[in-house]
């Protein structure tokens, strides 16, 4: 690589040392390309000099080599080595679920169910302040029931409020060219050699035309470009467009962008049919570009007490039929506590499955499946019981507690 030092910025090109010599690519003297630039005015040399930067090897060298096997950070979802895009709307929880791999990645730990490679992670993030990731960091670590200490090999870097492009168009055209915030970035990793590259988010981080499509590839270049000469993986959130949730593929800008990577994973809400959320506490991670494995996995998620936690035993279909019930638990329980009504966990005069089994809004749902729904609600956190009254006359009541899954 070649750096050539700018007034505000630095250019990165993709030059290496060819690795062979003048000799190894010498052409026949009756060569017509050569003849033919030579007559344009360039020596032999010349000719042979620039030809020099394409670092060619011979097919049959390979013979008797040891194929060298496919690595994942985590298997069958973000390949090694490479860039992964994680696509999300906002407020889906991307930015924690990515937290939550850079802690797996210290700690042994599994992400949506799947084991992660080990090494030392660095999470950038130019939408979240330290409070913030500091926040969510102690939901993890309680998850992994581990004290934030253990996390010694994770480095965070907040950019929020701060200039965070790491690329920027040169001039009126589609060059980009690398910043010094950039340059500081591949000093890091130069220095540091993380395993993992956390970049949170796109649309803070690149200076570009999200649609044209020659700076999507240069940027998307220029980051696989540290993952070559470093080896390090790295997971770049974006936020899909209108086009792209609609669609149900999450992608965001030009095409650029998903032909660019090998990897494109997409953090969606359970939907039903209608286009209603089913659940707002659940999340399906669906690989939707995979160039190494399959496409359409689906992995359902739900958020428990500030973490993602994988549905393992569910298929997406009966978690719906699930999350339907419990939306409507929710939305009865709601509705009477606005209107005064107390409902209790208990049996008796205000069980609550038996009161919304004969309400009008229980879209056909059972005393049964509403006692299911309401211990379902109870083991994930999302209602509780209220104490009220003096010790003498203790009454107990049903209520709903808030949720906040953050970006």
């Amino acid at each position: 690589m070649s750096v050539r030092p700018d007034n505000n910025h630095m250019m990165f090109s993709e030059v290496g040392d060819p690795g062979f010599s003048e000799e190894d690519i010498r052409l026949p003297d009756d060569d017509v390309a050569l003849r033919s630039t030579v007559h344009n005015g360039a020596t032999p040399a010349k000719a042979n000099q620039e030809l020099s930067i394409l670092d060619t090897i011979i097919a049959a060298s390979l013979a008797g080599v040891a194929i060298p096997p496919r690595r994942w950070f985590v298997e069958g979802l973000i390949p090694a080595y490479t860039v992964t895009l994680l696509n999300g709307d906002g407020g889906t929880g991307k930015s924690l679920l990515a937290l939550m791999l850079a802690v797996a990645a210290q700690v042994n730990g599994y992400w949506a169910g799947r084991t992660v490679l080990q090494g030392m992670a660095f999470f950038l993030t130019a939408e979240d302040d330290v409070d913030e990731v500091h926040r969510r960091l102690a939901d993890i670590v309680r998850e992994f029931e581990l004290e934030l200490n253990a996390l010694k090999n994770l480095h965070i870097c907040s950019l929020a409020g701060k200039d965070a492009l790491l690329a920027v168009p040169e001039g009126k055209g589609n060059v980009l060219k690398a910043t010094k915030l950039f340059a500081a970035l591949e000093a890091f990793v130069a220095n540091h050699r993380p395993s993992l590259l956390v970049l949170d988010t796109l649309a803070d981080l690149f200076g570009g035309d999200e649609i044209q499509r020659a700076q999507a590839r240069q940027f998307i270049s220029l980051l696989r470009g540290l993952c070559t000469r470093y080896r390090v993986t790295i997971v770049m959130l974006a936020h899909p467009s209108v086009a792209g949730m609609a669609s149900g593929t999450g992608s965001s800008g030009s095409t650029a962008w998903n032909n660019s990577v090998r990897s494109r994973l997409y953090l969606d809400r359970l939907k039903e049919k209608d286009g209603e959320e089913a659940d707002t506490d659940v999340r399906v991670l669906r690989t939707v570009k995979s160039n190494y494995g399959k496409i359409g996995d689906e992995i359902a998620l739900r958020w428990v007490n500030g973490v993602f936690k994988p549905n393992t035993n569910n298929s997406l279909t009966s978690l719906a039929a699930m999350n339907h019930t419990d939306r409507v638990f929710l939305e009865l329980l709601e509705r009477y506590t606005v209107e005064g009504r107390k409902v209790s966990h208990s049996t008796g005069a205000n069980y609550a499955p038996a009161l919304f089994e004969k309400d009008q809004q229980a879209s056909g749902i059972r005393k049964r499946g509403f006692i299911t729904a309401m211990n379902r609600l109870f083991e994930v956190g999302r209602i509780k019981v209220l104490e009220l009254g003096p010790p003498s006359r203790r009454s107990y009541q049903l209520a709903i507690v808030e949720a906040n899954h953050g970006e």
